[in-house]
């Protein structure tokens, strides 16, 4: 994959052998590529791990911001290449994003995280808060280090993209359309307040082939504390106690 990966919209975290798959991944409301390099040690030799990286942040903080889900899903998905398995990965609002590619690119499995069901709407509207209210929402999450909102500057360089990445996930309507065929697994938190147990439960009617549902100690980035799980699910195997 050197050419899609030395894009702007891809970052290759991690090696791997011939065979392995691919997994995309896909970052939250207001994250970057970034945020998954903590995770690269963890699919080493598993998986060749790649990064979305979105318009808008870090070293694409120049270019507009896009708040549409279908719009991202329509750049990425035909950038993606099946010289290997493709597995793709999304958390919150990428999960949203991975599930569009995904109906534009099947992969070889889906893998959706801290997000209900598409079919499932919540009248959300965090995005039309002000400035104030918009960080009180992302500190309540604790998805972003708070010392960022410490930082004048900072939150200036960060907010925009942060109400667009809401704006996108909260006015995205699923349309009723076929279904995947591809595995779907969705990882969930137990104590999420952004997706409880039961909506993240309803994914397995967006696919035709088989479903998993794994529930992982904490809130909504339970990710960050279970990365050795995460990993060992996302790769098939069963993680350790």
């Amino acid at each position: 994959m050197p050419s899609v990966v030395c894009t702007l919209w891809f970052r290759r975290l991690t090696e791997a052998p011939a065979g392995a798959p691919r997994l995309v991944c896909f970052p939250h409301a207001g994250g970057a590529a970034s945020w998954y390099q903590p995770f690269a040690e963890h699919f080493e030799g598993r998986a060749e791990l790649v990064a979305v990286q979105y318009p808008g942040r870090q070293d694409r903080r120049s270019e507009p911001l896009i708040d549409d889900i279908r719009r991202l899903a329509d750049q990425i998905a035909p950038l993606l290449t099946r010289d290997r398995p493709l597995h793709l990965f999304g958390h919150s609002m990428g999960a949203m994003i991975a599930f569009e590619v995904a109906l534009r690119n099947e992969p070889d499995h889906l893998f959706v995280s801290g997000r209900r069901a598409p079919q499932i709407v919540r009248d959300d509207r965090v995005h039309q808060k002000d400035d104030t209210g918009l960080i009180a929402e992302v500190r309540k999450l604790a998805g972003t280090n708070a010392r960022v909102f410490d930082d004048e500057e900072l939150v200036r360089m960060v907010l925009p993209a942060i109400r667009a990445d809401y704006r996108a996930a909260e006015t995205y309507r699923y349309r009723p359309g076929p279904s995947l065929a591809c595995p779907l697994t969705a990882l969930t938190g137990d104590a999420d307040p952004k997706a409880s147990v039961g909506e993240v439960e309803q994914w397995r009617e967006r696919t035709t082939g088989t479903f998993a549902l794994r529930v992982l100690p904490g809130g909504h980035f339970f990710l960050s504390d279970n990365r050795s799980a995460v990993a060992a699910f996302v790769s098939g195997e069963t993680p350790s106690a």
